[in-house]
């Protein structure tokens, strides 16, 4: 059985995650607002919601097992946050029922989908090392990767029909993605609870 990487080889790797989510959140909620795109909202808000979850990542891989344990049930949670953000983005946009432009819809959901590739593969060799922690950063990661593929196509289909609904769909298909991924994290969370609960105290 393969030894677990060490911790320090893990905080720069949580540290640059999360510079580049922060730094793409700032462009995507932009074009997001300009062009009134739900996905993109949708988007944009899980790349915040990535920042703060590698955040205190970097912050809890010293902590102990029970503790790591409850910061990864906190980041379920948070995980689910965007979801209840973009639900209220499309309840909105049935006001103003319009596509948003296709053009900027692609190319910012593809900038996205890159970013999130090079967080994924940065964070693929870890997501076993460190329990529901890693597991929260690496599937928001890979989840998100979906979610700008789902981009592109609304994207696409956007220009072919002037149709708001592709958009509508890609935003809350990401929601779904992000409730998926925070029960997987609470499963992990789970079974560090249980783990020490048998973990002798020091």
């Amino acid at each position: 059985m393969p030894r677990p990487i060490p911790t320090p080889s893990l905080r720069p790797v949580v540290a640059r995650v999360a510079a580049l989510n922060l730094g793409y959140f700032g462009v995507e909620i932009t074009v997001a607002l300009a062009i009134g795109s739900v996905a993109l909202i949708a988007d944009s808000l899980d790349f915040m919601e990535d920042a703060a979850i590698n955040l205190l990542i970097f912050a809890g891989l010293g902590w102990s097992l029970r503790n790591r344990a409850r910061l990864g049930t906190a980041l379920a949670f948070i995980i689910l946050m965007p979801g209840l953000a973009t639900a209220y983005a499309a309840y909105e946009k049935f006001a103003d029922f319009s596509a948003p432009a296709p053009l900027p819809l692609t190319l910012t959901g593809l900038g996205a989908l890159l970013v999130n590739l090079t967080c994924a593969l940065m964070l693929a060799r870890h997501r076993d090392g460190h329990g529901s922690l890693t597991k929260a950063a690496y599937l928001s990661a890979r989840n998100d990767v979906a979610a700008n593929i789902a981009i592109i196509v609304a994207g696409l289909i956007t220009a072919a029909t002037l149709s708001p609904w592709p958009d509508l769909v890609a935003g809350l298909g990401i929601a779904v993605l992000n409730a998926d991924a925070a029960f997987d994290i609470l499963k992990a969370a789970r079974r560090e609870r249980q783990a020490a609960a048998i973990e002798p105290r020091a």
